[in-house]
């Protein structure tokens, strides 16, 4: 018997040589750590990066010796020793990824990950087929570039992959199908922000295994397969910010485990089905910004496991069902800007999770709710655009952890206690804009409040909210388009004057600074605006930081000190519409981040300084409307970003400044009303106007021929710009667009004349092309190349010395407005063919010695007799001479062909419509805001396939 446990040991000793266990421990060999010193050598670490949470290539030691099995972030067979697994994810790598990485070696790799890194916008390596034993690939966020290898799809065995992206950093797929045609197996597909520009491949709706499908603002377009929505793993589906990608809920039998599902920024369409409370596990619906229509189904409140409902932005409507009262875990819910309407909310009352509650812009009705004693945790709501009234409800004072409350556009009664308001302790921004609010004058005795915006705007306020000088975290405060009196106190800023950055009291009537004080003393102010009150003082200087600083249309007088340069963060300067006077101070050419200037309609006299020697960030200048006298300094063709010059109504003697050509980014000219003469052309050099789209050289001496030439090289007035959307000409200034840059876009405004009127545009449409060469002494012809500016709007060529005919070619500006030729010697007919110019509003051919019929037909019948007289040998209606061949001159047949896919949902002439529609935009541009409604989109779609038509 004592020969039995000799003989076990034995045993034993012999299988554990058979089998390695974690008892004998095996290393890892040394190709492959070879390999991976060669890659950690090949970068660098860099702590700073955002992503960067452990260098985890630390821990591996200096000269490969060791057993790199125990290196952080590599794993390894437990019975072979070879290197299975690779997690580099946030370990702070940054560097050049070698097309010949030695990654590549490693190839008994079953998980890679280098997520979170940067690679320094270096392309993916091929190679991967190497690793021909992957099944988890995550390169996502790492700052590739270029396209993604091909041979990534071979790796067969793959569960999980994920190349999603940083937005700015774009990789490119070409052809997605090819591409996941081999990879059946994956459970995971992230691909967001990849560039697709192509539709969802078919054949994902078979890959059975998918629990999670990635692919967020990829450019997907067409339809989106509904069958994918029924996959029976499918736990997580994102598809959002594709804007061309349509599709619809599945309606009958939709159920599945989903969990995560956001569609938002997508065109997605139809009515939310009844199936969807199928989704038992679902967590997060986004679908904000989309095109769904119907009523919330009551089913939804099915949904027990919903955290975060985002439906915001689509058109859905009726009431919300009260259902939504068993939605108990639901933290988020966003419904704002639909048709919802209902006079109650007391389905809130069970949701006692909610962190986020936004309704606003809605029809919801009746007394202001109430409803929010059990929200203690709410530290969004947003209620504003609504139909509510009455007063605020005592318990909206409870919600302790309240950091942001919307109340704007309602019609709240009342006066505010200020107190009441400080009880939020917590709150941070307050937008209560548009509404008929007042506060009550009590006694505040605290300054603990952290509200730091507060949005007061239109809200018909006589003076200053006393609780504005207690705040004293105050960063934004925003007090336009009210009636307050009187001067701006000092003691507003009293708590807050180390923290404002943001101040906009504009549009008010206010007089002056208390105490005539014109140092502000707020050290770190970035915005000013104060314009359209009634100041009446010298030019205030702005604090030091200032970048954005408005005190337009006032009445400040007096000249600009020299100390207006010493605001040396300043990007935007707008002290036009006032009466300051004296020289335009030569060192704002020392202001180096200025991009927009406007000293338009002042009394500035002299010449215009020699600034910018050395460059400068120009983009838009306006010096309108002064006294200023010289020539146009040589020095502004430094300031290469220029997009607006307007120099009119000035005494400049000048010729005209050829090198404004070296500007590549102009757009706009004006020049009228000064004292430039001479020809434009004369043995020239090449000009390029390319983006020119406004040239407005009237009312000076020019001569000689039209400036062909110029006309030539204006690229941008021979295209035609679909009218996909209402959009004025401006400019967002450059500087870094972070927070607390606190700058606004500025839009460009001008006077232009059309018929002899001058008409002021205080917003010019971002496609309005227009020439106005009036009032000059130009001569001969008028040339035919004028017929390939197609994107024409207004052409006014009156008051020269022209002769000729007017040239057929005229008939090619199919989107003209406004044609004025008048007092000019020119002979022959008008051209039959300017009868299809069915836009045309404004026609003006009087005073010249014009012969034949007038043409018949369309625009031409709307015309009066003024538009045609004093030439004696005109005929037809609406003048008295009647045509010997009668009035009836047939129409020529028109080149212009039409698609006829779309037809117009009206039954007429669509020649006239448009005709009459776009006799319309001069005169509508003059106002504020132009509106287009939902039976408006047709005219739209068929002004863009229009717009095609023309192209030729």
């Amino acid at each position: 018997m004592a020969a039995l446990p000799l003989y076990l040991l034995l045993t034993s000793i012999f299988l554990l040589s058979l089998f390695p266990t974690r008892f004998a421990e095996v290393l890892c060999h040394v190709d492959e750590s070879f390999a991976l010193m060669e890659f950690k050598r090949s970068f660098k670490t860099n702590r700073t990066d955002w992503r960067c949470i452990h260098p985890k290539v630390h821990s591996w030691s200096q000269d490969g010796s060791g057993d790199c099995c125990s290196w952080d972030g590599v794993e390894c067979d437990e019975v072979t020793g070879r290197v299975i697994a690779l997690n580099l994810s946030s370990s702070c790598l940054s560097g050049i990824m070698s097309p010949n990485t030695t990654l590549f070696r490693l190839v008994h790799l079953e998980l890679l990950n280098l997520a979170f890194n940067s690679f320094n916008f270096s392309s993916i390596p091929y190679g991967f087929s190497n690793l021909s034993r992957l099944k988890y690939l995550n390169l996502s966020h790492s700052d590739f570039f270029g396209e993604i290898p091909h041979d990534i799809s071979q790796l067969s065995d793959l569960i999980s992959l994920d190349l999603s992206c940083n937005w700015s950093v774009p990789l490119h797929l070409p052809n997605m199908g090819d591409f996941v045609h081999n990879l059946t197996g994956l459970k995971k597909l992230d691909l967001s922000y990849v560039n697709l520009s192509s539709r969802l491949p078919p054949i994902l709706a078979n890959f059975s295994s998918l629990t999670w499908l990635g692919l967020s603002s990829c450019g997907l377009n067409g339809d989106f397969p509904v069958s994918i929505f029924q996959l029976p793993n499918l736990e997580v589906l994102h598809v959002d910010g594709n804007s061309n990608l349509f599709g619809s809920f599945p309606k009958p039998h939709w159920g599945s485990p989903l969990k995560s599902l956001s569609l938002y920024l997508t065109s997605f369409s139809g009515e939310i089905p009844t199936s969807i409370g199928n989704l038992s596990l679902l967590n997060e619906l986004m679908a904000y910004s989309c095109y769904f229509s119907g009523s919330l189904p009551s089913s939804m409140g099915n949904l027990s496991h919903l955290t975060d409902l985002e439906l915001d932005g689509n058109n859905l409507q009726g009431q919300i069902p009260v259902s939504f009262a068993n939605l108990t875990q639901l933290s988020v819910l966003w419904l704002s800007s639909n048709n919802l309407s209902g006079d109650t909310l007391e389905w809130m009352v069970n949701l006692t999770k909610l962190t986020v509650l936004q309704i606003l812009g809605n029809r919801l009705s009746s007394g202001f709710p109430s409803s929010f004693e059990n929200l203690k945790q709410l530290r969004e709501l947003g209620l504003s655009l609504n139909d509510w009234h009455g007063d605020i409800p005592s318990a909206l004072w409870n919600l302790k952890d309240l950091e942001l409350l919307l109340l704007d556009s309602l019609n709240l009664n009342g006066a505010l206690d200020a107190n009441d308001l400080f009880k939020l302790k917590n709150l941070e921004g307050l937008y209560l804009f548009n509404s008929n609010i007042s506060f009550a004058k009590t006694f505040i005795n605290t300054t603990s409040s952290k509200l730091a915006r507060l949005y007061l705007a239109s809200s018909n306020l006589t003076e200053f909210p006393r609780f504005i000088g207690n705040l004293s975290k105050l960063v934004w405060l925003e007090v336009p388009h009210n009636k307050i009196r009187g001067t701006i106190p000092g003691w507003m800023w009293n708590n807050s004057r180390e923290s404002l950055c943001y101040i906009d009291l504009s549009d008010n009537l206010l007089t002056g600074f208390e105490n005539n004080q014109t140092d502000l003393p707020l050290p770190n102010l970035r915005y000013l605006d104060i314009s359209s009150n009634l100041l009446e003082m010298t030019l205030p200087m702005p604090p030091p930081l200032v970048m954005q600083y408005d005190i337009s249309n006032n009445f400040l007088s007096g000249e600009v000190s020299t100390s207006i340069c010493e605001v040396s963060n300043l990007v935007v300067l707008d002290l036009s519409k006032n009466a300051l006077n004296g020289t335009i101070p030569p060192c704002l050419g020392s202001t180096v981040p200025l991009e927009f200037l406007n000293l338009a309609r002042n009394k500035f006299d002299g010449i215009i300084p020699h600034i910018y020697p050395d460059g400068c960030a120009l983009r838009m200048i306006d010096l309108s409307k002064n006294r200023l006298r010289g020539i146009v300094p040589r020095s502004l063709a430094n300031c290469e970003m220029l997009e607006y010059l307007n120099l009119g109504h000035n005494q400049i003697n000048d010729t005209f400044p050829f090198w404004l050509s070296e500007l590549a980014s102009l757009k706009v000219i004006a020049l009228q009303s000064n004292m430039f003469h001479g020809p434009i052309e004369d043995n020239l050099s090449q000009l390029n106007f390319t983006n020119l789209q406004i040239l407005d050289l009237s009312n000076n001496s020019f001569n000689g021929e039209l400036p062909s030439q110029l006309l030539r090289s204006c690229h941008a007035m021979k295209v035609i710009v679909g009218l996909d959307q209402l959009a004025y000409m401006s400019i967002y200034p450059l500087v870094n667009a972070s927070p607390d840059a606190y700058v606004r876009t500025m839009t460009y405004a001008m006077t232009l004349t059309s018929k002899g009127t001058e008409r002021e545009y205080a917003k010019i449409p971002d496609d309005f092309v227009g020439i106005d060469l009036s009032n000059n002494k130009f001569e001969g012809f008028i040339p035919e190349l004028i017929g390939d500016l197609k994107s024409l709007i207004m052409l006014n060529f009156s008051n020269n010395f022209l002769n000729g005919s007017i040239p057929p070619s005229l008939a090619n500006l199919m989107v003209l407005e406004s044609l004025d030729l008048s007092w000019n010697n020119l002979v022959g007919e008008i051209p039959q063919q300017l009868a299809h110019l069915t836009f045309l509003s404004d026609f003006d051919v009087s005073h010249n010695r014009l012969s034949g019929p007038i043409p018949h037909g369309t625009q031409f019948d709307t015309f009066k007799g003024s538009s045609f007289a004093m030439n004696d040998d005109l005929c037809g209606s609406p003048l008295p001479n009647k045509c010997t061949n009668g009035d009836n001159v047939p129409l020529p047949p028109s080149s212009f062909k039409v698609d006829n896919e779309e037809e117009c949902p009206f039954d007429f002439d669509w020649r006239i419509v448009l005709g009459g529609a776009g006799g319309g935009f001069l005169v509508g541009i003059v106002l504020e805001n132009l509106i287009i409604d939902e039976k408006s989109r047709w005219f739209l779609r068929y002004s863009k396939k229009m717009a095609e038509g023309w192209k030729r």
